[in-house]
This record gives C-alpha cells, structure tokens and sequence, in this order.
C-alpha cells in the first residue's frame, strides 16, 4: 500500500500537468482593470519555500520542469480585477541568460503558478528567479530573487541498514525496541531516510490550503517515517517496534537527498520467536452464557525486558464481538470476567504490550458448543416415516444450556415462527397435525433468560 504524507497531492500532481502545457511560453498581460499592481507575495518553487539566501538555495528536482507561484497584489482592494503575473529565471553564474515566463488572466489574492521550462534548468546548477505583478501596462517590483539549485540526480547507492540487537537473518526472543543504523553507503549529498516496515515507501505530498497557498511540511517531522542525518551524506540511527510479535521482519529503507530523490531501496529482514501471553479460564471448560473469569500472564521473556503493562482482547464468534484494553498488574498479570455467548462457540485473541511499546503476538483460546435444542416426538421420530395427514403428534424440546425460558419454532422454513414458554424444567411440548404428507423440517431454537438465542435444530421426518 503506498500512503502519501499531507492532503491533496494528487490536485498537488494534477496541477505540474496542466502547468506544464499551458504555460511554458510567455503571454501577454490582462487588459487594465484598474488599480496599481504591487509585489507579488506567497513565493514557492517546486510547492516549497522560497529561499532568498544565495548561500541556501532550495533543492528541487526539475525533469519536467519546476513549477514557481506567487500571489500578484494591487492597490485597488474594492474591486476584483484580472491580473497578470510575470517571472523571469537566470543561472546565477549568467545573469544575461533570462527565461520568461508569464501567467494571464489571475485573480488577485489567489496563487498564480508557472512551469519553468526543463530546457531552462540544468541539473546542479542554481539559479535565481523572480516575480512581478501586471496590471495592463502597469508593472510591480520585481520580488527579491529567490533561490534554487537543481539536482534531477538520486543518490548513487542504496543505504546500508545495521543492527547491533538483531542480527540479518537471524532469530531473536524479540521484547525489545530494534535499533538500526542507516548509512549514505558513499552517497554524499543524503539529507536523510525514508522506511517503512511495508516495501510500499511513502510518498511526500503537499496540502493545497486556501487560495491555491501550498502548505509545505518537513517530511523528517514525520518521525514513523522519516529521519534526517546526522549530517550531509552521514548515518542516521533509529529504534523501532516491529508491527508484529513473531515471525519474519523486513525493513526498506532508501536515502533522500536535498530533493527529496530517493536511492535505490535496500531491505533488512529477521526474525522474532513467539512470545505471546498465556490465557486461562477459571473454570476448564467455560459454559453458554455463564460468567467467566480470564487471567493473561505474559510470557517471562518480555516480562524481563520490560514489563508487561497492558492486554489487547478480541472475542471471536460472540453476539457483539469487540476489541478492549485491560490493564496490567505490577507482577504483568490480568483478570478479566466475560460472558460467551456465541451460538456455536467463541474465541479469544489477547496480545500484551510492554512499558517500552513492544506488542508480543497474539495467544488463541477458544471453546465450542452445541447449544441447540433436543428434540423428540413419538408419533413422528427424527429422519423417519410415520403418521399421516391429519394425525396429530407432540413434539417436545429439551435444552442443552441453562436457563432456557422460552422455544421458537416453524414447521418448513418459510411458516410463521411461533414462540412458547418453557416449564419449570426449561422443556416444553407443542401439540401439531400435518395437513398434507411429505417432507417436513421442524426447526427449533431456544431463548435464555438473560436474552441469549441458542443455535437453531433442525428436525427432520416423513408424513405418510
């Protein structure tokens, strides 16, 4: 699955499209609407931040060209008049080379974006570039040139992936956070990494905010993610929980450079035992709808590492299945009462997690039942031929759980259900007279007093 970091970034990549056709010449300016035009505002290049320091241009990537916006401004605030906005892009090292390029037609207030041709733009060399608003022959300022360098060029290697506590290829007890050392493997211009436990690496987007406003965000913010180095073309170190008590675990990471360009993808995979809690019931074989308690142990292998502090339960097959938290003891145990209440039987799934994040596998417990009704008749016996139209017959239901208050049965699915109380004893008997021959299916379930339905009978017998 790949996930994108930020709202919006296919409008984000929709928009270098259209950019890219309909604006890569220059064009000329809106007729005059009035006003006087000023500075444009709002700078970006490549959806990120201008920067106005020679010294620390942005980095982006131009293969398709580099999209630069800024919000044209006029003195006349009462009205809505149509604008223009013009850019001009030059190497630093030759500022008699210009590119111009223009966008008609823009709303004051609102992003006005252009696609900086690629045929302008060389790779590792920086340029300046700069705005200004267009009012019919009227011109702004020209914005402070902001500064950019252009790398088209990924890092040459993949990264090198380490770690001290689990080996490559090997098992581990697990309990513990992974600690890995990512490394630029020669590449000099890695800024940072990127990882992931699933072989899909995110993808850095950009929300579009009112306005047409990009909203840039520091990718190594996102810390589940992505993590800067330690310096430019440097190591990186990181401490991870796996997304999975047991079995086998890969890591793929690749290395970022000022661009956002990433390396080739390098993997680390290995192995963690199982260490999942321990479940058992108060009873050895927990009944239908009655009370149980549950206590979980963990497993005295993580319970060293750190101790475990809480239990995730999932019930299986239940009436209303869920999902709940308990906490921990300070010996690592849990009690739990629940009520099983599933028709033919309910599991348990109970994973523990330690103070220091670890989540072990999950443990299953589970229990079957037969919780439907008995049924017997004289006058017509199960999976036999008997009687006649118009013959009268009793059938009677007798429960196999406790508590039965009430039976509801239908003779050939499709028949009005009807509802009978159950006696003392929790049986009941119901008089019936078939009114042709043939093939008839009795099917029975019964209620409890707390509300619990039972697994549905079916009973089976010939009318002659």
């Amino acid at each position: 699955m790949t996930m994108t970091i930020g709202a919006r970034p296919r409008a984000v990549l929709a928009a270098l499209g259209t950019l890219g056709l309909a604006l890569t010449a220059a064009v000329s300016p809106a007729s005059a609407a009035g006003g006087t035009p000023t500075t444009p505002t709002q700078l970006f290049n490549g959806y990120r931040n201008c920067s106005t320091d020679a010294d620390r241009p942005s980095y982006r990537s131009a293969h398709e060209g580099l999209v630069v916006m800024g919000i044209p401004g006029t003195t006349d605030t009462s009205a809505d008049p149509l604008m223009g906005v013009r850019y001009q892009v030059w190497p630093v090292s030759d500022p008699t080379q210009v590119t111009t390029v223009a966008r008609d037609r823009v709303s004051p207030g609102f992003e006005a974006p252009v696609t900086l041709p690629a045929s302008a733009l060389a790779d590792g060399q920086t340029y300046a570039w700069q705005a200004r608003s267009v009012i019919g022959d009227a011109v702004s300022d020209w914005t402070a040139p902001c500064y950019i360098t252009i790398d088209n060029t990924r890092p040459a290697n993949a990264p090198t992936i380490s770690s001290p506590n689990y080996p490559p290829e090997g098992w581990t007890e697990g309990g513990e956070p992974v600690e890995f050392t990512l490394g630029a493997n020669g590449a000099d211009d890695v800024e940072g990494y990127e990882f992931s436990w699933q072989q899909d690496l995110p993808v850095i987007g950009v929300s579009i905010g009112e306005y047409g406003i990009p909203q840039p965000v520091d990718p190594y913010e996102n810390t589940k993610y992505f993590k800067r180095a330690d310096t430019l073309g440097g190591s990186a170190t990181l401490k991870l929980i796996p997304p999975s008590g047991s079995g086998p675990m890969t890591l793929w990471v690749r290395s970022l450079d000022r661009a956002y360009n990433g390396s080739a993808t390098a993997s680390y995979r290995f192995y963690v035992g199982s260490a999942g809690p321990t479940i058992t019931p108060s009873v050895p074989n927990p009944e239908f709808g009655e009370p149980t308690d549950f206590t979980f142990r963990p497993d005295p292998g993580l319970q060293a590492k750190s101790p475990v502090v809480s239990y995730s339960v999932q019930t299986v097959g239940g009436r209303n299945d869920r999902t709940f938290e308990i906490p921990a003891d300070a010996d690592g145990t849990a009690t739990t009462r629940l009520t099983l209440d599933g028709e033919y039987g309910e599991s348990l799934q109970v994973s523990s997690k330690s103070a220091n994040g670890w989540v072990s596998d999950r443990t299953w417990w589970g229990v079957s039942y037969d919780t439907t009704p008995t049924v017997t008749s004289a006058a017509y016996p199960e999976n036999g031929s008997s009687g006649g139209a118009g013959v009268p017959g009793t059938f009677t239901f007798t429960p196999k759980v406790k508590d039965v208050v009430s039976y509801t049965y239908t003779f050939n699915n499709g028949d009005p259900e009807v509802t009978v109380p159950a006696a003392a004893d929790h049986t009941a008997s119901v008089d019936w007279t078939p009114p042709t021959d043939g093939w008839y299916d009795l099917t029975v379930y019964a209620t409890t007093g707390s509300g619990l339905r039972t697994a549905s009978y079916d009973y089976y017998f010939t009318v002659n």
